[in-house]
């Protein structure tokens, strides 16, 4: 049997044991603040990191992006960021802001009750509701806003991500529940997810008196796709595509005209799908610290979509900062080239919840689809992009 001393030394030992393990799973950084561990919300560190939360909250009630809060301030950067909260340019749900820090005050206020974690939450809620404009839609950055951050922003999901939490806060969907929010605001919550389905409809591209996908930005007065970043122009894009359909299939009951939209998404999906090519990142082959990104001719590989198609042809392009569209990954320059995600595996996620959701909602107009059969550039209906980037000699013009 063990003695008294003996006994306490071992229990000593487990809780290290134990203590060790939590600290190493527990997210650092900048991920500090997407902790979800109840008893984590039970402790000191937890408080801490929630005051330095709402210290950040702007008087917009937003958040700006690509700061650790939970980082440890000297007075004088405390001294800043008090200042800096009167900023009025630079809250945004880019990257995840103010939705990961609203979440993070939800799950303190659970487990404390404490009403200044409620406050600031709810003046996040209120900053994502004034931000909507008339038409349903979302800019990335407001009240103030310059060049393309006036845009309705699929870019990056950044609308799609707001329009979700305030569905998540509206049903009280946990760990919003309780008296986190008012019935009121819960209602405005709904209002707001609604209009921006809305939005997403309106602001779906029609090419030929068909239906296709979005841009990742549209214009907030006439629907149509705009520009952003210099090698951002308006374009058919998969990517956040994707994500605004991914949305639409989870209404519990879609309209006729969410049925169609989503129907024809999937079809231009699947016309436009690119096989026989696959994305390497070739490791031996660094530039400004990044490996080379390069596309091969791969027969086994399963199909990728481009970022950017042109309104024009529906042909996939790159493009550098000098904001000029081109065929092939080695006709732009390493640092674009290494530094932007342009191909990737987007909407095959898509295709066997798209199966399933058509089955119960609209079989009789499902569209027919398949991840196996050859993409636009190896069944004629795409004119370039049939032979890998090796086999061509670049152009100096799209």
């Amino acid at each position: 049997m063990l003695k008294q001393s003996q006994r306490f030394l071992l229990t000593a030992a487990v809780l290290l044991l134990t203590a060790m393990n939590t600290s190493a799973q527990r997210p650092t950084g900048r991920n500090s603040i997407r902790i979800t561990d109840p008893a984590f919300f039970q402790t000191d560190e937890a408080r801490q990191i929630g005051e330095q939360v709402l210290l950040y909250q702007r008087v917009t009630g937003g958040w700006p992006k690509n700061i650790d809060m939970a980082r440890p301030l000297s007075d004088e950067e405390r001294a800043k960021v008090q200042a800096d909260k009167q900023r009025r340019n630079d809250s945004t749900t880019d990257n995840n802001a103010t939705s990961m820090q609203m979440n993070y005050l939800a799950r303190l206020y659970q487990a404390t009750k404490e009403k200044r974690y409620r406050e600031g939450f709810r003046k996040g809620v209120d900053y994502l509701l004034s931000g909507q404009y008339a038409n349903g839609g979302w800019p990335q950055f407001w009240p103030e806003m310059r060049d393309y951050q006036i845009h309705i922003t699929y870019n990056d999901n950044a609308m799609i991500n707001t329009m979700k939490l305030l569905r998540d806060i509206a049903k009280q969907k946990e760990p919003y529940g309780g008296d986190l929010t008012t019935k009121a605001q819960r209602q405005r919550m709904q209002e707001a997810f609604d209009k921006g389905i809305e939005c997403i409809l309106n602001t779906q591209i029609v090419a030929n008196g068909e239906l296709t996908i979005w841009c990742q930005q549209h214009y907030r007065d006439t629907y149509l796709p705009a520009p952003a970043r210099a090698y951002e122009l308006p374009s058919y894009c998969p990517m956040e595509s994707v994500g605004i359909v991914d949305l639409l299939m989870s209404l519990p009951n879609p309209s006729e005209r969410v049925k169609k939209a989503v129907h024809q998404a999937m079809k231009w999906f699947d016309k436009y799908k690119l096989t026989g090519l696959t994305i390497k990142r070739d490791r031996d082959n660094i530039i400004n610290g990044k490996a080379n990104t390069l596309m091969i001719d791969d027969p086994k590989a399963a199909p990728i979509w481009a970022r950017f198609y042109d309104l024009e042809n529906c042909e996939p392009y790159v493009c550098d900062r000098d904001g000029v569209p081109r065929h092939y990954l080695e006709e732009i320059g390493p640092e674009r080239r290494n530094g932007y995600s342009w191909f990737g595996n987007y909407a095959t996620r898509l295709y066997s919840r798209y199966e399933k959701w058509a089955d119960k909602h609209d079989a009789a107009n499902k569209v027919a689809i398949s991840l196996e059969t050859k993409g636009a550039n190896e069944n004629g209906t795409l004119k370039i992009f049939h032979r890998p980037a090796y086999d061509i000699k670049p152009v100096s013009k799209y």
